[in-house]
């Protein structure tokens, strides 16, 4: 673990009794675990706090099912509430025209065309895609799984919050078309 990671890590847990009520471990664990959580959150929402890592899906009031998530680095973070408007399954993926003009490199097959890169276990939105909108409009900003388990527990995306492609499929399986989720 580096500096940076644990001074997050730290900082998040001065921050996580103020949301989740017990037993918060004090080392990361992306494993979905059943956890209390302040009965402030109504059930059926989805909370995310990116300095500690986790995304919780109440599930019942008092109650909500915690999953580990990597998040964006620096700059690039979301933060606010939107709504699930849209879920895909093996979803298609375009960088942004920003992600284009950050990492030119990286993205140089999609500048200057409208090419897709088609749904399946080698796109970077994983397994499934939950689009976040907020007044109807598209933020650009997706809940999805993820080609590199590695990065969960980090802020290393480019604002999207990844979760392992199993956890993201369950987390698809709970949520409806209307979710609100909170990004702290």
């Amino acid at each position: 673990m580096d500096r940076r990671h644990f001074l997050s890590l730290s900082a998040a847990a001065a921050l996580t009794p103020a949301v989740v009520q017990a037993n918060t471990p004090t080392a990361f664990d992306p494993t979905p675990q059943v956890v209390t959580i302040k009965k402030d959150f109504a059930p059926g929402q989805i909370l995310v706090l990116p300095r500690s890592y986790y995304l919780y899906w109440v599930n019942e009031e008092g109650s909500a099912i915690r999953y580990g998530v990597g998040v964006g680095r620096a700059g690039l973070e979301f933060t606010g509430t939107a709504s699930i408007d849209v879920k895909k399954e093996w979803p298609t993926w375009r960088p942004t025209n920003d992600m284009i003009e950050r990492s030119p490199q990286l993205y140089s097959r999609f500048k200057g065309n409208f090419d897709i890169m088609p749904g399946g276990p080698d796109n970077p939105l994983g397994a499934r895609a939950l689009y976040l909108f907020q007044n109807g409009v598209d933020t650009f900003f997706r809940i999805h799984g993820t080609t590199q388990p590695e990065t969960i527990g980090s802020s290393v995306s480019n604002g999207c919050i990844r979760m392992l492609n199993e956890h993201v499929t369950d987390l698809y399986e709970r949520v409806p078309v209307g979710t609100i989720v909170t990004v702290l």
